[in-house]
């Protein structure tokens, strides 16, 4: 079994016997979302809170 299928059976097999095809999906996209965020952080691909903070004007 690949490791994506594997991690998808751990996930659904955490959720309550009540989860709705919905609460199924929303966990695969956070899921993915925090995949997708820990690479970035990995290659770099982030900006600083600061950084983001003067470019809006929220300093």
């Amino acid at each position: 079994m690949n490791i994506a299928k594997e991690e998808a059976i751990k996930l659904i097999d955490k959720l309550p016997d009540q989860a709705t095809w919905d609460d199924i999906m929303y966990e695969f996209y956070v899921r993915k979302k925090l995949e997708v965020a820990l690479e970035a952080v990995q290659e770099g691909r982030v900006v600083p809170h600061e950084e983001v903070k003067k470019k809006f004007s929220l300093l």
